[in-house]
């Protein structure tokens, strides 16, 4: 039986407006121990940024990270997957596009992030991917 993104994804969202402040959203994944924020508004996805993002897009360009909002840094050239997509494939263009999360959408809103951890997690929880997604943040 094939397996779904349904199966895999996480329903926690984390999301703020695009007006946000970078520091919202980093202190929002510190507290949910996640790498991603979706940027949502008016209930669309319009984007994500990562932990990645807010270093290499918002310390590294911005000599004021309190002006920095989450539309300064977000990426908004969105791939997304649908929650019954197969599991298989969302995970090869997840591959194919060099991210780790991709968001889940369905009906143009939001229901949920993917993730190459949670998919090891599930499908080889003895791989050092799993192992390391699983342990409690270092906060």
């Amino acid at each position: 039986m094939t397996q779904l993104v349904r199966d895999l994804m996480t329903t926690d969202l984390v999301s703020l407006p695009p007006d946000a402040p970078v520091r919202q959203a980093a202190q929002a994944m510190r507290q949910q121990d996640v790498g991603a924020v979706l940027v949502v508004e008016d209930g669309q996805l319009r984007g994500i940024v990562t932990d990645r993002d807010i270093v290499v897009r918002g310390v590294a360009d911005f000599d004021d990270l309190a002006a920095c909002a989450l539309g300064d840094v977000c990426s908004d050239q969105l791939l997304t997957v649908a929650p019954d997509d197969a599991a298989d494939a969302a995970i090869a263009r997840m591959r194919e596009a060099a991210v780790r999360r991709i968001p889940v959408v369905e009906n143009d809103r939001p229901v949920g992030v993917l993730s190459l951890g949670d998919a090891a997690m599930e499908r080889d929880p003895d791989s050092a991917l799993a192992e390391i997604s699983s342990e409690e943040a270092n906060t």
